[in-house]
C-alpha cells in the first residue's frame, strides 16, 4: 500500500513538473527566393502559405528574446501560442526577398551572422544592409561563429594551444566583431551545422553568450540546457503539413527516423 502511494505521488508531481514546462518552436531558415535554387532556399510563395498559416491559427511570432525571456522566467507571459523565426548566414536574398515579406507581416526575425562573409563574399549581405534591416525593429542581428566552421574537423588537425585560440576566435571574436559593427550587444550564438560539445558549451558561456542553439528538431524548453535551445530547420521539401507539425509539436512526438527532414 504504502509503494502504491508513493508511486502515484510521483505520477502527480511528474504531470505536474510536465505542466510548468514551457515550450515554444523555433524555426531556422538560410535562403530565399522566387524559385528553389537550392534544398536550403525556400521560395517566397511557401514563406508566405506559411506565414498565412500561422496567423489564421491562432500563432504569434515572438522575437527570439522574448522567448528566452520567457523560458528563463524573466518574462511571465507570452501569447498561448507562440512561434520564434531565425535566419541562418546573412545571404542577400533576406535583404531581397525575406525582408518585403516580413515587413508585411510584421514580424520579429533573428539573423544568425557570421561576420566574416559580410560586405565580403558575393552572397552575403553588407554592413549596411544589416544596420537597415534593423532600423526597421523587426530584425535583430546575433552570433553564428566567425567564419562558419565545422568544429569538429577543426579540433582534429589543430592543436590543443591552436584549437583554443580558434574556438576563442570563432566565439568571442564573432561576438566583438558583430557588436562593433552592429552597436549593440550581442546575446546569442547559432551552433554551425548543430555541431557542439561539453568544452564549447563551456566556452559559449565564458565569452559571454546568453543561450545558444541547435538544429535538433525540438522546442526549446525551459527544461533544457540554455546553451543548447532545438530548432526546427525548415527546407524547401517541407510541405504546409510539415511545417504544421514542427509549430504544434507533433513532429516532436513521431518516431525518430520518421522525423521529415531529421537529418541534412
Amino acid at each position: 500500500m504504502f509503494r502504491f502511494i508513493v508511486i502515484v505521488f510521483m505520477l502527480i508531481g511528474s504531470l505536474w513538473s510536465a505542466g510548468l514546462e514551457k515550450k515554444v518552436p523555433i524555426l531556422c531558415y538560410h535562403r530565399f527566393g522566387a524559385e528553389v535554387a537550392d534544398s536550403m532556399t525556400i521560395k517566397n510563395s511557401s514563406f508566405s502559405e506559411q506565414m498565412e498559416w500561422l496567423r489564421t491559427h491562432g500563432y504569434t511570432v515572438v522575437s527570439l528574446d522574448t522567448a528566452m525571456g520567457y523560458l528563463s522566467g524573466k518574462v511571465k507571459t507570452i501569447p498561448a501560442k507562440s512561434v520564434v523565426i531565425t535566419v541562418d548566414d546573412g545571404h542577400k536574398s533576406v535583404y531581397s526577398d525575406m525582408a518585403p515579406m516580413v515587413k508585411k507581416y510584421k514580424i520579429p526575425v533573428t539573423l544568425f551572422i557570421y561576420p566574416s562573409a559580410i560586405s565580403n563574399a558575393k552572397y552575403a549581405m553588407t554592413w549596411e544592409q544589416l544596420r537597415e534591416l534593423e532600423t526597421t525593429k523587426l530584425f535583430r542581428v546575433e552570433s553564428h561563429t566567425y567564419w562558419h566552421p565545422n568544429f569538429k574537423h577543426e579540433k582534429k588537425k589543430l592543436s590543443s594551444e591552436e584549437y583554443a585560440k580558434f574556438v576563442d576566435k570563432q566565439l568571442g571574436g564573432a561576438k566583438k566583431k558583430l557588436e562593433e559593427n552592429m552597436g549593440h550587444e550581442i546575446k546569442y550564438l547559432a551552433w554551425v551545422f548543430g555541431i557542439y560539445d561539453d568544452a564549447l558549451l563551456i566556452d559559449a558561456k565564458r565569452a559571454g553568450y546568453a543561450a545558444a542553439f541547435t538544429i535538433d528538431r525540438k522546442h526549446a524548453a525551459s527544461s533544457a540546457n540554455m546553451m543548447t535551445e532545438g530548432r526546427y530547420m525548415v527546407i524547401s521539401k517541407h510541405t504546409i503539413k510539415d511545417f504544421e507539425r514542427m509549430v504544434d509539436g507533433s513532429e516532436d512526438r513521431m518516431p525518430k527516423g520518421k522525423k521529415e527532414g531529421a537529418k541534412y
